[in-house]
Order: structure tokens, then sequence, then C-alpha cells
């Protein structure tokens, strides 16, 4: 008789091994923890393997676990897919999600993915750029959905976290140490005059080594060891690195990540993307 592997069982698997964790999968999947742990148990009896190495401190495939992944996403996938083409609730057209550029990796590539396996009809139209600019947008009615990085955030904001700021500069780099100190910001970065603040509060003379509104620019001319910059804690960006050790630069504090959601739009594609950010960017 041919066997059928259990599809939510094995979505919990996919999702713990995609996240790093069961406490972190039960967010994702809205199961408790003991759900998502039976699941993997039952699954794991199903196939008379083990699909994780547990005597790692961290939870890690095991080879037939790794076989099995790749499987369950083209699987789920293509379950998915069938189910909202096929239900006459299917969810369709547009979301407009704005969200700092400097917060976009690592997690939103895989929430549009996860979205877009999950209702295919569902566009979502992504904005990246800065705090201040997208509340200027989301006032007229330009986003149905935005994440925030602020220090005060609105009434009407749901904050997900609080994330410290730390100073970043080139890897093994010594910008940091010369006078005046060289700053990399956007012209609109809500980190700029925090910095600054800082610096001037500790008597540390700086100048400014990038001007405009390429974050491009600002990263390369970081990552090159000709300034630092600040970023928050979780979003810094590859080629730089926090600058260790104490006494070196002023500390600069920290941010709140905040979620607006405009009431324009309520349907289930909408509640997943809420969830799913509120997973990604939680505490």
């Amino acid at each position: 008789m041919p066997r059928n592997l259990d599809l939510s069982a094995l979505r919990s698997f996919v999702t713990v091994a995609e996240v790093g964790g069961v406490t972190r999968a039960a967010g994702y999947l809205n199961l408790t923890q003991s759900a998502v742990s039976m699941q993997i148990k039952r699954l794991e009896d199903s196939l008379g393997m083990p699909l994780f190495l547990r005597a790692a401190r961290k939870l890690a495939l095991s080879p037939d676990g790794e076989q099995l992944l790749s499987y369950g996403r083209r699987m789920l996938a293509l379950n998915d897919e069938a189910m909202s083409l096929l239900s006459a609730t299917c969810c369709q057209g547009e979301i407009r999600l704005g969200v700092p550029h400097d917060v976009v990796y690592p997690s939103i590539p895989g929430i549009l993915k996860r979205m877009a396996q999950a209702y295919p009809k569902v566009r979502i139209h992504l904005v990246s750029s800065f705090t201040l600019l997208m509340k200027q947008d989301y006032a007229r009615g330009a986003f149905d959905l935005m994440l925030t990085t602020e220090e005060t955030p609105d009434p009407e904001a749901e904050i997900l976290s609080t994330r410290g700021l730390v100073w970043v500069g080139a890897v093994d780099g010594h910008a940091w140490q010369r006078r005046p100190l060289r700053l990399g910001f956007k012209d609109t970065c809500i980190f700029r005059p925090r910095a600054q603040a800082a610096l001037e509060a500790a008597g540390i003379l700086w100048e400014m080594a990038t001007g405009g509104e390429s974050e491009q620019a600002v990263e390369a001319t970081v990552a090159a060891d000709l300034a630092v910059s600040v970023r928050m804690l979780g979003s810094i960006p590859e080629g730089m690195a926090p600058i260790a050790g104490e006494n070196q630069l002023p500390p600069v504090g920290e941010m709140k990540l905040a979620l607006y959601r405009a009431n324009r739009r309520r349907d289930e594609a909408m509640d997943l993307l809420v969830q799913e950010l509120r997973c990604a960017y939680g505490a």
C-alpha cells in the first residue's frame, strides 16, 4: 500500500528548518510549541528516521532531513498554489508594503516568497525607503501596511520590538579612530541627527563623508573604511561590522520597530502578512 505524507506535519518540519527553531516556527504557524514538536515527532515516526540532529546545541538537519526538506518545499508550494487557485474565496489584488531599507534583509525576501505561495493572486508592491519619507506617503494613503524605525511611533502604531543602535565600520577597519570622525549617512537618514548629537555631546569632532540619497554610496564608503555609520542590531549590511569595545564612540541608544496598518483592506492575505511581520520583527 502506498503511504502518504502528512502535509500539516510536513509544513511544521519545513518551517522549523527554515526559521531555525520550534518556538519561532510555532509563531509563524499560529500553533503551540508542543503541537509543532508533536507533528515533527509524528513525521519522524511515520518515516522511521530522525530529521534533526538534536545532540547539537542548535537544531540541525540530519542527512535524511536535508533530503526531505527539498521535497517538502516543492510539495507545500504545489499544495498552496492549488488551494489558492481553486478556492472560490481566493484573495486577489495588491497590497502596498513599505519597509525601511535597512531592515529589508534578511526577513522580507522569505516573507514575500511565502506570501506568493499562499496567495498567488495577491501582488505585494514593496517600497523601500526611509521612515520619514514613508510616513509622509502613508499619510497620503500610499501604503496598506508599513514598517518603521523610529524613536516615538504614533499612537496608532503597533510596536513590534525595540532594538539597540550600534556604530558600524568596515570589517577590521580603523576609520573610527580618525579625527575629525567621518560619517556616512544619507541626508534623510533618521539615525544621522542622533549620531551627530551623541558625538557633539562627547566632544568628538566630525564631518560628513557622504551626501545625497544614495544608500549604495554610503555602504561603499563605510565598507572601504573611509567613514563610520549607525545601524540597528540585526540589520548590519554585508561589508560592515559593529565597532567593538567600550569607550570608543558614544552610545546612540535604541530605536523601535513599529507596524502601521491602514484599514482599507481586511482579508486573509493581509492578516497573514501582518502575522509574518510580527514573527520576523517582534521581540
